[in-house]
């Protein structure tokens, strides 16, 4: 006779094994839909995107009322997951709305599955927009005409053409004194236009001027061939070349206004915020917290995370920070969120500030600053510890009991030893078996010293006499070569405040910390580079400092003392 257990121990096995063999599957089975663009004009057309790992198709349906379908198309694609070939679809369709406003791309069901609905807003028509120009013309914008020097400015290059085409090139040449780099990737749409119906292709460019004065951008151009009229089915290929110049853009560049603040960062707006902050802590027992930077008209190589501030002898330690770039109303817009370890040194009151933000607000023409609320915790003691009020750091909840309610438990964390009056904690227990294997291992290696000194004889007081050279933090030698390597210029600077004992508080501390010399000039330099005032000087400033600080720091003895320092000209 079969044990039952045992009938329903295989029978979970079994279940256990069909879920492990349909998981894939389930997992599989999924749908994802976007648009192309989130805002459009009435008159133009937006692309919804449905990518689908089943073989269904998408139910159309339920668009009608707010949209009008123009074209379809799907294209099917496959990969390896698990170790097997999965058919992955993608189903496009051209949306033309039939009325403006906020409308919603409704659910759409799509075999077994549904999509999630999408918001999209639909403003009106521009009244700017230009009658038809032939078969294909260009137009060219830009958010901003008068920007100021070092603002990112968006630029928006619309190609409209109304035939077929078979190929074409389009160009946005450069200009010495404004940079010019692609932003995104091209997006197809169509338009009405004088009464006409245009494909459109739209490219999306950031423009970085570097100088102040009149900066004259060339026209876009292209060129290509399309399908012609039906003439030239007739008589001809049926094929045509086609050609467009777009308008040349002026921009009227502005220098730094005097009041500016360092370093000069001109943008829309600025917003900092914190996403994750510790409800309690312990000293001894590092946590994390989470920081947020939104910059409206700045790319991310503009900007730099601030690095946050502990009292109470707490240490901070940043990772590297992760960003998002998007265009959004034709200018660059970013989201950087940076994470960082906070090691609290004791119990108490702890105080976490992020230094303020000076910016410039281009479209007010006046300085702003962006602060944050600093960061209150309370700091419990360590475990096992007393804090200052004279309580004992809480282990679990026998810790926080009395003894005489655990002198009887002895399965909890409670222990009685033999001539010992009333129970152990098994944490005492334990701490004291590491105190003598400590002083056991500390014992043997006094004694191995003893033995080395011995046969070192008088070059031992040779060595005590070189000991001076060696950097007192040799240890963070390593990380602050691998800042150099591959982090930024706020990180590096980091990575040098940490080599001295104590941490420097920022780098001008550190340099008065240094002999006079060629370590105080690099660190000059990477100051100079870091807020923006010696131009591309970041590389030159990497070299610098790597080259005088590759025997680690030069230390003023104690005895010594430092030269005075004239007071800071760089912002913290």
């Amino acid at each position: 006779m079969s044990n039952p257990s045992h009938s329903r121990l295989g029978f979970a096995r079994v279940l256990l094994a069909l879920v492990l063999a349909l998981a894939p599957a389930l997992a599989s089975a999924e749908v994802r839909a976007w648009l192309d663009r989130d805002r459009i004009e009435l008159g133009e057309t937006v692309t919804l995107n449905i990518e689908v790992d089943t073989g269904g198709r998408p139910d159309y349906g339920p668009l009608a009322g707010d949209f009008r379908i123009e074209q379809r198309s799907s294209r099917q694609s496959f990969e390896l997951r698990n170790g097997q070939s999965v058919s992955r679809t993608l189903h496009a369709v051209a949306l033309q709305p039939l009325r403006g406003g906020v409308l919603t791309v409704p659910a759409l069901a799509v075999g077994g599955e549904r999509t999630a609905p999408l918001t999209l807003t639909v403003a009106p028509a521009s009244v700017a927009r230009p009658p038809a120009r032939g078969p294909a013309f260009i137009e060219a914008e830009v958010d901003d005409p008068s920007p100021y020097v070092q603002q990112a400015v968006g630029l928006r290059l619309r190609l409209y053409y109304s035939v077929q085409l078979l190929s074409g090139q389009l160009d946005q040449p450069a200009v010495d004194g404004l940079g010019l780099q692609r932003a995104g990737s091209d997006l197809q749409y169509t338009r009405e236009v004088g009464g006409r119906r245009f494909q459109v292709v739209e490219r999306r460019y950031l423009l970085i001027p570097e100088r102040s004065g009149r900066i004259e951008l060339p026209a876009a151009t292209f060129r290509g061939r399309g399908v012609g009229g039906w003439l030239d089915d007739l008589f001809g290929d049926g094929q045509r070349a086609l050609s467009a110049d777009g308008p040349a853009i002026a921009l009227e560049v502005r220098p730094v206004p005097p009041a500016a603040p360092r370093p000069w960062l001109p943008l829309h707006g600025l917003q900092l915020r914190w996403l994750q902050a510790p409800d309690a802590a312990r000293a001894g027992d590092a946590f994390t917290v989470e920081l947020e930077l939104v910059a409206d008209g700045a790319t991310a190589a503009q900007l730099e995370m601030p690095m946050l501030a502990a009292d109470a002898g707490a240490q901070v330690f940043p990772e590297p920070a992760q960003h998002d770039e998007t265009i959004e109303d034709g200018r660059p817009r970013v989201r950087m969120v940076r994470r960082y370890s906070v090691l609290p040194a004791r119990d108490g009151p702890l105080r976490i500030e992020a230094p303020a933000m000076g910016w410039w607000d281009v479209g007010a023409n006046r300085a702003r600053e962006a602060t944050l609320p600093a960061l209150e915790v309370d700091v419990a003691p360590a475990a096992g510890a007393v804090g200052a009020g004279g309580t004992r750091g809480t282990v679990g909840t026998g810790a926080a009991r009395g003894i005489g309610t655990q002198a009887a438990d002895d399965s909890g964390p409670w222990v009685r030893l033999p001539g010992v009056q009333g129970p152990v904690h098994r944490w005492a227990l334990a701490t004291v078996v590491f105190a003598l294997l400590w002083l056991l291992t500390l014992a043997w290696g006094l004694q191995w010293r003893q033995r080395g000194q011995a046969a070192a004889g008088a070059a031992l007081d040779d060595g005590i006499a070189g000991a001076k050279a060696v950097p007192r933090a040799r240890g963070h030698g390593a990380a602050l070569r691998k800042s150099l390597d591959t982090g930024d210029l706020g990180e590096v600077s980091v990575a040098l405040c940490a080599l001295a004992s104590p941490p420097a508080a920022d780098l001008d501390a550190l340099s008065m910390r240094l002999v006079p010399g060629p370590q105080r000039e690099a660190i000059d330099q990477l100051q100079r580079a870091r807020w923006g005032q010696d131009g591309d000087g970041a590389a030159q400033a990497r070299a610098t400092v790597r080259a005088a600080f590759a025997r680690g720091a030069d230390w003023i003895d104690a005895d010594e003392g430092g030269d005075a320092l004239l007071p800071p000209h760089y912002p913290r």
